[in-house]
């Protein structure tokens, strides 16, 4: 199953969204991320005049994890015109048997958890809260 048959993603575009945190928690793993929502999105709006597409701040969570795997991490940043930095995009989230695996610039993952991915959308400046 890919990512867009969840309902909670299925107005949200990952392999352009930009991966700004990955955080670790007990029984959970969270992404922050400026996720690229489409039009059918009820947060859409149209983009800035320096945007492609609609971004939002939000957090793209796994909840109830049993376990989480890392299959490869990689230490690396993108910095954009802007001087903003991020870990690149969401390239893969597949459902596969009892897990969903996840991968992009920044490694791959396995995450098994029964229950389907959560997005929250952020209020405005509160992406980088801490952990």
């Amino acid at each position: 199953m890919d990512y867009s048959d969840v309902p909670a993603l299925a107005d949200v575009y990952l392999e352009d969204s930009f991966v700004l945190e990955i955080v670790e928690e007990a029984g959970a793993l969270r992404f922050t991320i400026e996720a690229v929502l489409t039009e059918r999105h009820p947060d859409y709006r149209p983009p800035g005049p320096d945007e492609q597409y609609c971004y939002a701040d939000a957090h793209l969570m796994f909840t109830s994890t049993t376990a989480i795997e890392w299959i490869s991490r990689a230490a690396v940043s993108f910095t954009d015109a802007s001087g903003e930095t991020d870990l690149g995009n969401i390239d893969e989230m597949v459902r596969v048997d009892d897990h969903w695996r996840i991968s992009g610039d920044w490694g791959e993952v396995n995450v098994y958890t029964p229950d389907p991915p959560e997005l929250h959308i952020l209020a405005a400046g509160s992406s980088s809260d801490a952990s």
